[in-house]
């Protein structure tokens, strides 16, 4: 029986790479590539960058595709649209080609980075709206995670943010569970 709980797969806040909230992408970017130079051979490299606030609170977070969402200057307005009309009962087929109507990717690669790398991560990082005691269990862990279809979740000691688990780690302790059980 494994008793191992979330703390001990997380990775304390102090290790992951942190931007402020009016940090651009190319800062955000370039906190990415530090903590991807520094992240230790055993453990999966970093594919997100965390947000804090003016009171050090993280707030939110940006993954390598929001990085290439954030490229669409449109995105956010796209978003909004599509999500309202198909709530209205819109097709997806026919979302889909109206979106294809409105490529941002017809604008060339260099003129899309040059606008995207002064983007505010305010602007388009993800909201952070859930969190698991560091105490929680393994069990409770992968539930979560699965419920809300996310690559990570903040861990906190009393409501206080002190880390994050990450899937990767997650899935790794799984494999590792499962092939030792299968030497039993």
């Amino acid at each position: 029986m494994n008793s191992k709980c979330v703390k001990d797969l997380m990775l304390p806040i102090s290790e992951y790479p942190v931007v402020s909230i009016n940090a651009t992408l190319l800062d955000a970017i370039k906190a990415l590539e530090e903590s991807q130079i520094k992240c230790p051979p055993d453990l999966e490299p970093f594919r997100a960058v965390l947000v804090k606030d003016e009171e050090n609170r993280i707030v939110g977070k940006i993954g390598q595709l929001a990085f290439l969402k954030a490229l669409d200057p449109q995105f956010s307005l796209t978003k909004r649209y599509t999500q309202t009309l198909f709530q209205a009962g819109v097709a997806p087929e026919m979302l889909d080609s109206m979106i294809e109507n409105l490529r941002f990717w017809q604008d060339d690669l260099d003129l899309l980075c040059r606008r995207g790398r002064s983007t505010l991560v305010k602007d388009v990082m993800a909201l952070i709206e859930d969190s698991i005691d560091e105490n929680d269990s393994l069990s409770e862990a992968v539930r979560r995670i699965v419920k809300l279809q996310t690559l990570s979740i903040l861990v906190t000691r009393k409501s206080a943010v002190v880390g994050i688990l990450r899937l990767s780690d997650l899935y790794r302790e799984i494999a590792a569970m499962m092939k030792e059980m299968s030497n039993e």
